[in-house]
C-alpha cells in the first residue's frame, strides 16, 4: 500500500538547542523508516552533514508534508511561504503557547506514526494580502496568516486613520493602531487588545483598534471577502509600519492608504485524529474543566 507522504520537509528554529535536539531526533527516526528527508538550509547543518539541505522554497515545492518544530512563531513564517504549495504543514511544538503545534516534542512518534500511515485531520486556514499604495501605485506587500497590523515606529504613539470596508466609509479613528486579523490570529495579538475568539471554521475578519481614543470604540467582525482600507492622515509624523505576523515590517508614509483583503492561498494544517478546538482553547488558555 502506497505512503501518504513520500518526502517530508523539516523545519526549525536556528540555533535553539531543543529544536536540534528534536529535529535530530525526528530525522533518526523518519530515516529508520525509508522517507525521503529534506531539512531546511537554516538548520541543516545542526542535524550533521548526512542531512539534504534546502531552501524553503525547493521545500515547499518538492515535499508532500513538513514538520515544523518551534512555537508559533516559527510556524507562521513557514506557513507564509509554504501555502503557495499542496504542501501539509504540521507542527512539534518546542515554543510556548503553540496553537498551531500539535505534537509534544518528547513523545511525537505514536502521534506522528498514525499520521503518516493516514489516519489524520485536514483543517484549512486563510491568509491575509496587506499592500500599501503611495500616490496611486503599490509600494510594497506582504501575507499575513495571523494579523496585519498598522502601527507607529515609536512605542505609545497615537495615530489617525480613517477606515474603509469595501470602499465604505465605516469611521475614523485617533489610536495607537489596527489590528486586522483572521480567525487564526485571534488568539493571538487580536485577543491581547481586546478581540474576541473567531473559531478557525469561521469566514471572517476582525478589526481590533488598539487602545482608541474614544470609550465607543470597539471590535468589529467582517466577512472575510471583505476588503480593508486604512487611509493613513496627511498629519501623521513618519516612521509608520505595517507589520505582518510581527515578522515582516512594510514602511508607510502619512497619506499612505493600506490594503487588506483575504489571500488567494490557504494553508493546510494536518493534524492527528481527535483534534479538537476548545480543547486546545481549555489547555492553552487555562479555562475550566466541566464542572458536571
Amino acid at each position: 500500500m502506497p505512503k501518504t507522504f513520500q518526502t517530508i520537509g523539516l523545519i526549525g528554529k536556528p540555533n535553539h538547542h531543543g529544536t536540534n535536539l528534536t529535529l535530530k531526533r525526528l530525522h533518526h527516526w523518519l530515516s529508520m523508516q525509508g522517507f525521503d528527508i529534506l531539512v531546511e538550509e537554516r538548520v541543516a547543518h545542526e542535524i550533521g552533514p548526512h542531512s539534504k539541505s534546502v531552501d524553503l522554497l525547493e521545500l515547499g515545492e518538492k515535499c508532500d508534508l513538513a514538520i515544523v518544530v518551534g512555537g508559533d512563531g516559527n510556524m507562521l513564517g513557514a506557513a507564509r511561504v509554504l501555502a503557495r504549495f499542496d504542501i501539509g504543514v504540521i507542527g512539534v511544538n518546542r515554543g510556548n503557547l503553540g496553537f498551531l503545534t500539535d505534537l509534544p516534542p518528547d513523545s511525537f512518534e505514536t502521534a506522528l506514526a498514525e499520521v503518516l500511515e493516514g489516519s489524520f485531520e485536514t483543517e484549512f486556514r486563510f491568509l491575509l494580502e496587506a499592500e500599501v499604495h503611495r500616490h496611486g501605485s503599490m509600494k510594497s506587500s506582504n501575507t499575513a496568516v495571523n494579523e496585519a497590523v498598522l502601527h507607529p515606529g515609536k512605542v505609545a504613539h497615537m495615530i489617525e486613520f480613517e477606515v474603509y470596508i469595501d470602499d465604505v466609509f465605516m469611521y475614523s479613528q485617533r489610536a495607537d493602531g489596527m489590528i486586522v486579523s483572521t480567525p487564526t490570529g485571534s488568539t493571538a495579538y487580536s485577543l491581547s487588545a481586546g478581540g474576541a475568539i473567531l473559531t478557525p471554521n469561521l469566514e471572517a475578519l476582525i478589526l481590533v483598534p488598539m487602545f482608541p481614543h474614544t470609550l465607543s470604540c470597539r471590535p468589529i467582525v467582517v466577512d472575510a471577502c471583505s476588503k480593508i482600507k486604512l487611509v493613513v492622515s496627511p498629519e501623521n509624523g513618519d516612521n509608520l509600519e505595517v507589520s505582518c505576523d510581527g515578522h515582516v515590517v512594510l514602511p508607510v508614509l502619512p497619506g499612505d492608504e493600506i490594503l487588506i483583503k483575504r489571500s488567494h492561498e490557504r494553508l493546510r494544517l494536518i493534524h492527528p485524529k481527535g483534534h479538537n478546538y476548545f480543547h486546545v482553547l481549555r489547555n492553552k488558555l487555562g479555562w475550566g474543566s466541566k464542572l458536571f
